[in-house]
């Protein structure tokens, strides 16, 4: 069995904001697991909204038929044992740029069974979150979980856990010890051979 590929994909328009301090930390623990892990910072990219012109049902793997960064990810994800899903809580769910990059994944699965055959079955999956209430309900973050829960199911996927805290001011993540460690271990969870 080769080396697990692990894709981080940090979906904060902050680069250095605290669901991206979380993502770190998880792509830290997969990298201590052995894995080879590669990380995508989705604001620097030009990915556009899903057009809903169903191109990418026609027949499986016929891809997306609009020409942008979304081309660039497909194979990683393909390729991918294991994706990170990373962003801070944004108006009671995920920021903007982690829904285009997951309405975009539509593509991924198309012809006669779209579950089947979508390039995310069976790949495990881990979350992080940040937000800036006072615990996952009244932050909305709980939306975000559900999301994720319900998207997985359907696929299906295996997401192996999920950290999320609380934290407004930029990097304010990283002084939260215990949620750090919890985060070094799911990647170590995603990175490990034995799963």
């Amino acid at each position: 069995m080769g080396q697990i590929k692990v894709l981080v994909v940090k979906g904060s328009p902050r680069e250095r904001g605290n669901s991206a301090a979380l993502a770190d930390q998880v792509a830290a623990g997969a990298r201590a697991a052995g894995a080879h892990v590669e990380s995508v910072y989705l604001h620097a990219l030009d990915i556009r909204p899903c057009d809903g012109c169903d191109f990418c049902q026609g027949a499986a793997d016929m891809g997306c038929a609009i020409d942008d960064d979304m081309q660039l990810l497909y194979p990683k994800i393909r390729e991918a044992g294991a994706i990170v899903y990373a962003s801070p809580v944004y108006w009671f769910t995920v920021s903007a740029q982690l829904k285009l990059f997951m309405d975009r994944c539509y593509a991924l699965g198309g012809g006669s069974d779209y579950v089947g055959s979508h390039a995310l079955t069976g790949k495990r999956i881990g979350i992080a979150l940040a937000y800036g209430g006072d615990d996952p309900f009244d932050s909305g973050a709980i939306n975000a979980i559900r999301m994720f829960q319900d998207a997985f199911n359907y696929i299906p996927a295996e997401i192996v856990g999920m950290v999320y805290g609380c934290a407004s001011e930029a990097g304010e993540i990283q002084r939260n010890k215990e949620l750090m460690a919890k985060a070094f271990e799911l990647g170590r969870k995603l990175g490990s051979q034995e799963g």
